[in-house]
């Protein structure tokens, strides 16, 4: 089990709702074993790319201000 922190928490809910766009476009009744190999690339890509955007703006929030 891994300890997720709340910014981790924050980013993956962020990433859920990039994934369900996509999984909109391919068909939510498609089974998992239905999936081609582009679309199961696809998913990985939106996933890995929103986690890392979605922790960027995050940090980029909480960074404190340069005073000069």
């Amino acid at each position: 089990m891994v300890d997720l922190t709340d910014e981790e928490r924050a980013a993956i809910a962020a990433t859920m709702k990039r994934v369900a766009l996509l999984m909109d476009e391919i068909g939510w009744a498609t089974p998992l074993a239905g999936l081609t190999e582009a679309q199961v690339r696809a998913l990985i890509e939106e996933s890995v790319e929103g986690f890392r955007e979605a922790m960027s703006d995050i940090a980029k929030a909480n960074a404190p201000e340069v005073p000069f």
